[in-house]
């Protein structure tokens, strides 16, 4: 078994699309209709073409109350892995990305920094130490 399929839930379909290309570098593998929204799936600019995000509507009320409470929790719904976390940092600060902290250093831990997806989710970013 594997994960080769995993989901966030977003406010409005294209704006996310339009953050996670534009400011983080995903690229689109799926995209179509699926009633009044779309299906999208999307691999990590350095990740493996086989592991993809989908990119799901949240407009039911326990969704919408769900990510509310995560959000005003300041937990991040995800986490993406970098492989040098100040330099990720600084290039997403310089495309406008809103961090709720830069990175942190924990020891023995992961460094860490939360950006903000401009979609009603707290991102994770994480390098694991040396």
């Amino acid at each position: 078994m594997r994960i080769a399929l995993t989901s966030i839930m977003v406010d409005d379909q294209q704006k996310a699309v339009d953050f996670y290309t534009e400011k983080l570098g995903f690229v689109v593998q799926v995209r179509f209709p699926v009633g009044a929204f779309e299906w999208i799936s999307m691999t990590a600019p350095d990740g493996p073409a086989d592991v993809q995000l989908a990119l799901e509507p949240a407009t039911q009320d326990w969704a919408i109350a769900f990510r509310t409470g995560l959000y005003e929790s300041g937990i991040p719904a995800t986490g993406f892995q970098s492989g040098d976390l100040r330099a990720e940092y600084d290039r997403l600060v310089a495309k406008g990305v809103t961090f709720r902290n830069p990175p942190q250093a924990h020891p023995g831990m992961p460094t860490t920094a939360i950006l903000d997806d401009t979609v009603g989710n707290w991102i994770q970013l994480y390098e694991l130490p040396a």
